[in-house]
C-alpha cells in the first residue's frame, strides 16, 4: 500500500454516504488519509471506523454543513493552511425535480450555496497551495444535467452546468502548474440523492440506473488517464468529443463589432 508521504490526504465532502463514501473507500485503498466532511456525523463516523479498519489509513471526520457560511470557512481555512491535503473531492450537492414554479425559492438558494458557492469557495481555498507546491487534484462532481438544461430542475441544471464550466475554466488557468483538474458527470445514480429531490430511484428506469460503486470507480479510471471531463454512463467518448470541439470552433466565432446580418431590418423586411 502506498504511504501518506506519497499520496497525502484527500478531503472529500458530502461523504457521509452515496458517492462521497464511495471515494473514501477507493481513495483510502489506494493509499490516501482522508479528511471526511458533511453534516451527518454518524454516518462520517461509521464510514470512518471501517475505513480505519480495513485499510488502516487515518481518517479524520469533520461535521460541517456548507450551506451555512461559518461552517464552509472553517473548511476553507483547512484546505489553506494543511499542506499535506494533495486531493479535493467536491461531491456535496443537492437537486431538485420540481419545475421552477412548483419550488420553493429558499431551497433552491440552499441549493446555489451549496452546489456552486461553497464548492467555489473551497476550490479557491485549496487551488493556490497546489499551484505553489506543484501537487494536487480537484475532482468537482457535476452531472449529466449540466449538458441537458431540459432534465430536472433547470436550477439544479444550472448548478451543475456552472460545476463543469469552472472546471474547464480552472484546467485552462492551472493545468499546467501541477494542477489535474476534472469534472465527473454521473447520470443516474442509486444514491439517496434521488429521495431527497423528491423522486424516489426505485421510479427510474432500471436501465439507466448505475451503482455509485461502478460510476465511482469509473470516474477513478479516467482520472488515470487523465481525463479533464468524465461522463461515466456515456457509452462513446466520440459524442462527447464532437460536442466538446463544436463548442470550441464556436468560441471565436462568438462576438463581433456587428450585428449578425439576419439581425439587421434589411434583412428582416425580407
Amino acid at each position: 500500500m502506498a504511504t501518506q508521504a506519497n499520496k497525502g490526504k484527500a478531503l472529500i465532502t458530502g461523504a457521509s454516504s452515496g458517492i462521497g463514501a464511495v471515494y473514501a473507500d477507493r481513495l483510502a485503498r489506494r493509499g490516501y488519509d482522508l479528511i471526511l466532511v458533511a453534516r451527518n456525523v454518524k454516518g462520517l463516523t461509521d464510514v470512518a471506523e471501517r475505513l480505519t479498519r480495513e485499510t488502516g489509513r487515518h481518517v479524520e471526520i469533520v461535521a460541517a454543513d456548507l450551506t451555512v457560511k461559518a461552517d464552509t470557512r472553517r473548511i476553507e481555512e483547512r484546505l489553506r493552511t494543511d499542506s499535506s491535503i494533495t486531493m479535493l473531492v467536491n461531491n456535496a450537492g443537492v437537486g431538485a425535480t420540481a419545475s421552477l414554479i412548483d419550488s420553493d425559492v429558499d431551497e433552491l438558494d440552499k441549493m446555489i450555496e451549496l452546489n456552486v458557492t461553497a464548492l467555489t469557495r473551497l476550490t479557491a481555498a485549496a487551488v493556490p497551495g497546489f499551484v505553489e507546491r506543484a501537487n494536487g487534484i480537484v475532482i468537482n462532481i457535476s452531472s449529466i444535467v449540466a449538458l441537458s438544461p431540459e432534465t430536472l430542475n433547470g436550477t439544479y441544471s444550472g448548478t451543475k452546468a456552472y460545476v463543469l464550466n469552472l472546471t474547464q475554466s480552472l484546467h485552462h488557468e492551472v493545468g499546467g502548474k501541477g494542477v489535474q483538474l476534472q469534472a465527473v458527470l454521473p447520470g443516474a445514480t442509486s444514491t439517496a440523492f434521488w429521495d431527497r429531490a423528491g423522486l424516489a430511484v426505485e421510479h427510474l428506469p432500471a436501465q439507466i440506473v448505475m451503482t455509485a460503486e461502478d460510476m465511482v470507480d469509473a470516474a477513478l479510471v479516467a482520472l488515470d488517464q487523465g481525463e479533464l471531463v468524465t461522463i461515466p454512463s456515456l457509452p462513446d467518448a466520440a459524442d462527447w468529443e464532437r460536442f466538446n470541439s463544436a463548442r470550441l470552433q464556436l468560441q471565436p466565432n462568438l462576438s463581433h463589432k456587428v450585428p449578425a446580418q439576419r439581425y439587421t431590418r434589411t434583412s428582416a423586411a425580407v
